[in-house]
């Protein structure tokens, strides 16, 4: 039994005790009875607005210098705007129901409880729930943190069917210790230096995602820090001048290597990923990405720095669960989605010794990097510049043509409108069920041309007539080509289709092929068919309806309007990344750079890619020319200006008696492949620049000149 003396010392020490703040509910009545708004209460405490919110809703409690300040504001509201006394008939029912509970026997306290890490195996939270039985059973039937998240179209799952990932791929950490993560989940990180973020990050937090592949590697989780986040753990809030990373004798960079955490070869950037020793056969790395670094680029991102931490956390959470945890850049998630998808190894027996090694995963790219042929090679190539060659190169790249004015009728230039056509992801249709090579490249001389053998081939197709209202399919500024050159298999084979000749007088050709884009091609088509639909832009609208969904479906979620930004911006990231080029410092001519030592730096698969793009493009203007009479102005890309009677796509795309679009021909809709409206100008604007030498197409969305 406790002596008196102890029980005094228990005493003092609850009196000693700061009041409890007033329930979440009270606190937002209180501030709306003051006339206060969230953002002016915000500002006073040197917070911010969702901080504001969480407090009000619960999802996290202030911390000391904030808690004093807003226990002394709330105690003087209160004593303002003192509650309402209840009513007869809520006290009756008040009354009422205590009978009802006396009557049935003892229940459980609800006595508020906090649960921590320590004592429910959940991560720390400050939130508070009324202790019950279920409550009090363990962390299964108990998650303060997991606040029931407002239901909002495409919002990203909270939890995965994998425990050690329970609370998703990934969040966003705000200068007050709030951790935001997907479908509403807050958590409170005690970290206050890089080391001890990565420590609770790989210990408590519950981030992460699962393979994407049986042969893959689960994600890193990923902490995204706010420019107040970054500060508080010790990092500047911005980079000085034209640093990319972190110097190496930065306090940071210190702590992490006293700490025995590293870092990879790319340092301490927008994006790092800080690692330690594997534990039980498992990588323990997590990744940063410091949004006042920026990480998240405004063209492929468009708006998201700015919004609140769990708007942050939704839209990459969304882009996390249909893509991949973001790892840089667009184009670099685009990238490492192929390896997810396609893992270069698996497990297989060694039949000498019986143990289970890496062995190559069939399909896949494989480990090691492998060196294009001269001709799809870039002239810095280390073997373009060693083998001193000189035969020229792939010049597979997308449109960009002007028709000559001279060719322009009277009676184009009558018509009222210009009116731009944009294909959706145009290079992601592109790789649907694409064979590319995926062995080294093989050396012929005067071979004869298989359309289905992927490769490069050496090919007059100077003799090839084309219309000269047409860009020529092959050459990107469809201009004729003036004598032999370098084509990838598809446009040599669109070239046969049309009835040219084609005698190949050499060729590099790779005997092992596959299908290598092709879940590549299919995560990105569902990811970007489904947040279209999340927008209001779904299947099944009519022509006129879609086109009307597509003007208002930004502003139907800007969030998840970025989220759709983001996964255009890695298709056409992803692809480009295949041929990425040396970095303009500290490169020396014939010298390899980093990318070159990645099994993804594939020219050729790249080449195949907007090969395929650009003839199918060719096709459908062909098709629209012998359905319509119609030619187009101008084509940049995946986009297309005609000249046409009336404002809209309906003024002159073809359709059946019965209503129904035209095969073959430029289509409206959702997915990859088909048309949208990319802009509106009047005729007299498109021919006025073209005269002056300029692409039409370029500028048909905004406007300018």
């Amino acid at each position: 039994m406790a002596s008196q003396e102890e029980l005094f010392a228990a005493v003092d020490a609850l009196l000693e005790e700061e009041p409890p703040l007033p329930p979440p509910a009270e606190r937002a009545r209180l501030r709306e009875a003051a006339g206060i708004t969230q953002a002016r209460l915000a500002k006073v405490l040197s917070s911010t607005t969702q901080t504001v919110k969480n407090w009000e809703n619960g999802r996290s409690e202030p911390k000391e210098p904030r808690l004093s300040a807003y226990q002394r504001l709330l105690q003087g509201w209160a004593a303002k705007h003192p509650a309402p006394a209840p009513s007869p008939a809520s006290a009756a029912a008040v009354t009422a129901s205590a009978a009802s509970r006396a009557a049935a026997g003892p229940a459980a306290p609800e006595t508020p409880v906090t649960v921590s890490a320590s004592s429910a195996g959940e991560p720390a939270t400050s939130a508070e729930v009324p202790a019950t039985p279920a409550a009090l059973a363990g962390p299964e039937q108990l998650s303060p943190s997991r606040r029931p998240p407002v239901k909002k179209a495409g919002a990203a799952k909270p939890t995965t069917t994998d425990p050690r990932f329970r609370h998703g791929p990934l969040a966003v950490l705000d200068g007050d210790g709030c951790v935001y993560g997907t479908g509403g989940i807050v958590l409170d990180c005690p970290a206050t230096t890089i080391v001890e973020l990565g420590e609770w990050t790989l210990t408590e937090s519950g981030l992460g995602a699962p393979r994407l592949h049986r042969y893959g590697k689960d994600a890193d989780p990923l902490i995204v820090l706010t420019a107040s986040a970054a500060v508080k753990l010790g990092l500047p809030e911005r980079l000085e001048g034209h640093e990319q990373r972190l110097p190496e004798d930065h306090a940071v960079v210190k702590e992490l290597v006293k700490a025995k955490w590293h870092l990879t070869r790319r340092g301490f950037g927008p994006w790092a990923r800080v690692c330690r020793k594997a534990h039980e056969g498992r990588r323990q790395c997590v990744r940063l990405a410091i949004l006042s670094w920026g990480a998240l680029d405004e063209r492929s991102w468009p708006g998201v720095t700015e919004m609140e931490p769990a708007d942050i956390a939704r839209a990459l959470g969304v882009y996390a669960q249909r893509v991949i945890t973001p790892r840089g850049s667009t184009a670099m998630s685009g990238l490492e989605l192929m390896t997810a998808l396609r893992p270069p190894t698996k497990a297989v027996q060694d039949p000498a010794t019986g143990n289970w090694v890496p062995g190559h995963n069939p399909g896949s790219l494989g480990t090691e990097p492998m060196d294009p042929a001269p001709p799809e090679a870039t002239p810095e190539h280390p073997v373009v510049v060693n083998s001193g060659w000189t035969g020229g190169f792939l010049n597979e790249e997308a449109y960009q043509w002007v028709r000559d004015v001279g060719l322009l009728t009277d009676e184009e230039c009558q018509l009222p409108y210009a009116v731009g056509l944009d294909l959706n992801t145009a290079v992601l249709a592109a790789a649907a069920r694409l064979v590319v090579g995926l062995s080294e490249p093989v050396h012929f001389v005067s071979p004869e041309f298989t359309p289905k053998t992927p490769g490069s081939w050496l090919v007059d197709l100077s003799h090839a007539e084309v219309d000269p209202r047409l860009p020529s399919p092959f050459t990107p500024a469809g201009e004729r080509p003036d004598g032999p050159a370098w084509y990838q298999t598809h446009t040599v084979a669109y070239a046969q289709e049309l009835g040219h000749n084609v005698h190949p007088v050499e060729a590099y050709l790779r005997r092992e092929t596959g299908a290598y884009l092709t879940p590549w091609h299919d995560r990105l088509k569902t990811a970007y068919v489904d947040t279209l639909a999340d927008l209001g832009v779904t299947r099944d609208l009519s022509d006129a309806e879609f086109l009307a969904a597509m003007e208002r479906h930004k502003q139907a979620d800007p969030a998840l309007a970025a989220v759709l930004s983001a996964i255009e911006a890695t298709v056409k990231g992803g692809i480009g990344k295949l041929r990425e080029h040396p970095p303009r410092k500290r490169y020396k001519e014939g010298e390899r750079w980093p990318a070159l030592e990645r099994p993804t730096w594939r020219p050729d698969i790249r080449a195949a890619v907007i090969s395929k793009a650009r003839v199918n493009l060719h096709r459908k203007l062909t098709n629209m020319a012998k359905m319509t009479g119609l030619y187009p102005l101008a084509v940049l890309s995946d986009c297309v200006v005609y000249p046409s009677p009336g404002p809209s796509p309906l003024d002159f795309l073809p359709y059946s008696a019965s209503g129904k679009p035209q095969p073959g021909a430029f289509r409206l809709g959702p997915t990859p492949g088909l048309a949208r409206l990319e802009g509106v100008q009047p005729m007299r604007w498109a021919v006025d620049l073209m005269e002056q030498g300029y692409n039409p197409a370029r500028r048909i969305k905004g406007g300018d000149v």
